[in-house]
């Protein structure tokens, strides 16, 4: 039996309809009402579970009206469910206002734990995982894309953007252009689905492997992009200080990785440095 006045955050699969937990759809069938990012789309998914609750649209378009409508049913006692189309609500998603209000409002938010491409991506894609940064879509006009490519030239965690098929090759030239063509890259397409493909290598090659095929195009895609690591022989002050605070504790190996791991440094080249020291 659920509470009563709660908002529940409700992912939903990115492709596999069998990702959804056995909470999801009993939250979802117990709720008195589902807000959904497409009401079309969603149906899909109510019905292939034989879900009848009543769906009503919240999108970018009508995410401030709508929030007032919804809390004000979560107040008289309703509970309401958010989904979006594919994924966790909010990441990249519609959202944040209607669950901002309900926090400001006193509104209880429940989130449940789900299907989330990004880290679905990550997960296998081979990249570095101990640090990362979500960038979602880059911005549409040129200008404003390649400002923000810049701003990661020297990034050393692994970014993580979401495109669309149409975007997908310029996105990679660009990268490309501004970060080299060298960068590692990880492109994820379509996953979970029938024809779900994982390609790994320079940003060079992955340009031509996209132009290879029109196929390679077509999708959703998890754009990975590895950090930067040029700098990495450059160690701060900082770091000499812990390493030699941690050599005094624990041997030179151990040492050396903490103190690595802590500041995006190479564990070898800081051994080195402790044997000299």
């Amino acid at each position: 039996m659920l509470e009563t006045s709660t908002l529940f955050i409700v992912p939903t699969p990115i492709g596999n309809l069998e990702d959804i937990t056995h909470r999801a759809l009993r939250i979802l069938s117990e709720v008195d009402l589902i807000a959904a990012e497409d009401t079309r789309h969603s149906q899909k998914l109510l019905q292939h579970y034989n879900i009848s609750t009543r769906l009503i649209s919240l999108h970018d378009h009508n995410e401030s009206q709508r929030a007032v409508q919804l809390i004000s049913k979560l107040k008289l006692g309703e509970n309401i469910a958010l989904i979006s189309d594919a994924g966790t609500p909010l990441i990249s998603d519609p959202g944040y206002g209607l669950v901002s209000q309900c926090r400001e409002a006193g509104v209880e938010v429940i989130p449940l734990p789900g299907p989330c491409a990004a880290i679905t991506a990550l997960s296998a894609a081979g990249l570095a995982t101990d640090k990362f940064q979500f960038e979602g879509f880059l911005p549409v006009k040129a200008v404003a894309r390649q400002n923000a490519l810049g701003k990661l030239i020297k990034q050393p965690n692994t970014c993580v953007f979401y495109e669309s098929p149409r975007r997908v090759l310029d996105t990679v030239k660009l990268i490309a252009q501004v970060l080299g063509n060298d960068r590692r890259i990880v492109l994820a397409k379509e996953l979970t689905k029938t024809f779900e493909t994982f390609y790994s290598n320079t940003a060079e090659a992955c340009i031509t492997w996209l132009e290879a095929d029109i196929n390679h195009q077509r999708g959703e895609f998890v754009l990975m992009v590895a950090g930067d690591k040029s700098d990495q022989t450059e160690v701060s002050a900082e770091a000499l200080k812990l390493l030699t605070l941690l050599m005094k504790v624990l041997p030179l190996k151990k040492a050396a990785a903490i103190t690595a791991e802590q500041f995006g440094l190479k564990k070898n080249h800081l051994y080195q440095i402790g044997l000299d020291l």
